[in-house]
């Protein structure tokens, strides 16, 4: 484990440096000077067949990012927690995705975390989804930043017994950098192999679906936790018209606004997404298709993105393209740099949403920006 302290995911390493100096986890800490050398570290580590575990957020990732690029490339499965906040500049500490979702092209698998619980959970799914010789890819668990790194939850912590049972131990096989294995990691192949390279990651990132499936239905049969589907959590869609998509703790004043509007008598409810990588299109469509309008909430953005939508809305909206049947997408950005998105926030985004349901509001020509002061 390498740490190196930016907020707000530090507070995960002060835990865990706790633990290690009461004597409760057997783990080599190492305290690097500086984010680059971090990534650097447990990098090195996975090669010679360490677990390891790391993070960091925002523009400490950034400083990092050579060695998350690296190790993505070089199929390590390490694993990592971005606490996710604003870039710079300005300065903020608060939530906003665009960390994480910078490698979300690199072939990094990106779970999203809404409680504490589910925090834990999805670290235990990382390791063994990743470690996978099938995946063998690293992954990144997005924690949002305030919301979700400095709250105090109750956590249920399973047994070593039944963690040892879902975990098995990490082995790299024949790509074990070792001296009585030698081999060459990283070599310059340039165009020779460099396109079939990237394609075995393509290949890797297909099957980590698949992968993700079969861990989710074990974690689930050994700890009684993680809801029908691994990659969407459903809430009030029975019979639901319009709902509101999107990932990490927006969940819960989303659920707060839908509990209220069912009183007022609307069909409405939500989709979270849990992983965004790999994006689940499949399931994805087939659940979003069962409504009439989809309000996207980004808590990201991607200037200059068709319709100037955030980075989710246009995956989703790329995802229900070649759909017969497929509802009416609209984008919305809010909630940056920890702005909380406010019940009078949440009508605001269902009545735009319910408009664009029912043809009143045309719902490509531009994404909303919500809770902007004028």
């Amino acid at each position: 484990m390498a740490a190196y302290p930016i907020r707000p995911y530090d507070g995960v390493m002060q835990a865990a440096a706790k633990l290690i100096a009461n004597g409760k986890m057997d783990v080599e800490y190492i305290v690097a000077d500086g984010e680059h050398s971090q990534f650097e570290i447990v990098k090195h580590a996975c090669a010679v067949g360490s677990r390891v575990f790391v993070g960091s957020s925002g523009v400490g990732w950034f400083y990092a990012f050579e060695a998350i690029a690296v190790t993505a490339g070089l199929r390590l499965p390490v694993v990592a927690i971005c606490g996710n906040r604003a870039l710079d500049d300005p300065g903020a500490f608060g939530t906003e995705h665009n960390d994480s979702l910078a490698v979300r092209d690199l072939g990094w698998l990106l779970p999203w975390a809404e409680t504490a619980q589910e925090a834990m959970d999805l670290a235990l799914m990382a390791w063994r989804v990743g470690e996978d010789k099938r995946v063998s890819l690293p992954v990144a668990i997005g924690l949002d930043g305030a919301f979700l790194t400095h709250s105090q939850q109750i956590v249920k912590i399973p047994t070593q017994a039944a963690v040892n049972t879902f975990l098995p131990p990490f082995d790299l096989g024949d790509r074990l950098l070792h001296p009585d294995n030698p081999i060459t990691i990283a070599p310059q192949v340039d165009q020779d192999w460099l396109m079939e390279i990237r394609m075995q990651n393509d290949q890797a990132m297909r099957k980590a679906e698949g992968v993700i499936r079969e861990a989710h239905a074990d974690f689930k049969k050994l700890f009684g936790r993680g809801g029908d589907s691994p990659f969407l959590d459903e809430y009030m869609t029975d019979d639901a018209e319009v709902v509101f998509f999107g990932q990490g703790t927006l969940a819960l004043p989303m659920k707060v606004a839908i509990r209220r509007l069912r009183k007022e008598g609307h069909k409405v409810g939500l989709v979270r997404l849990k992983w965004f990588r790999p994006f689940a299109t499949d399931e994805i469509v087939k659940c979003l298709s069962r409504f009439k309008a989809v309000g996207v909430i980004d808590r990201d953005y991607s200037f200059g993105s068709p319709y100037y939508g955030g980075v989710l809305y246009n995956e989703v909206r790329s995802a229900l393209y070649s759909q017969p049947k497929r509802p009416v997408v609209v984008g919305f950005i809010a909630g940056l740099g920890g702005r909380e998105i406010e019940q009078p926030m949440a009508q605001e985004i269902f009545e735009k949403t319910k408009a664009a349901a029912s043809g009143d509001l045309k719902a490509g020509d531009t994404c909303h920006w919500i809770g902007v002061r004028s």
